[in-house]
């Protein structure tokens, strides 16, 4: 009992330069996006709110301060949320890479404005890339469609 007493007792009389506060986390205001493709860059370092990915795991959201992690995307659309609005880009693939200090890479072959598709066009893409795939060409030939048909797919699920 007496040594119940002795701590508690202990506890508050603790200097106050002892008693810090709970440290809370705190999130920055933005994350810096670097979105590169071969031959050109569409973000090189600049301060976004937030990017919305394809991760192959699932669709990802990324804000500052996000754990580290490399994640391969899959066919699909990239948001990038800016304080002005939003910027939808449309990716066949690729690698993102969450570093620590809030810095986003994202690498891809090809990337392109949501906004530039045409929902026409790609449905007729799509009917000629299923003929080939349900056809009787040479087995690359049929490999090929099968692996556009699943981009197209993506795409039109997008432009929905």
């Amino acid at each position: 009992m007496n040594s119940l007493r002795f701590a508690r007792t202990a506890l508050r009389a603790r200097p106050a330069a002892l008693r810090v506060p709970l440290q809370r986390r705190t999130y920055a205001e933005a994350i810096k996006l670097s979105f590169s493709l071969p031959h050109q860059s569409l973000y090189k370092s600049q301060e976004v709110v937030q990017v919305n990915i394809p991760a192959e795991s699932g669709e990802m959201g990324v804000l500052a301060n996000h754990v580290p992690v490399i994640e391969q995307l899959k066919a699909g659309v990239v948001e990038v949320v800016e304080e002005s609005g939003s910027k939808q880009f449309f990716l066949s693939g690729g690698f993102a890479v969450v570093q620590p200090n809030s810095v986003l890479s994202i690498n891809a072959v090809e990337a392109y404005p949501l906004e530039d598709f045409s929902a026409d066009a790609v449905r007729a893409q799509i009917s000629e890339a299923q003929k080939i795939a349900n056809g009787s060409g040479s087995a690359q030939d049929v490999a090929e469609a099968k692996i556009e048909l699943e981009v197209l797919e993506s795409l039109q699920a997008a432009l929905k």
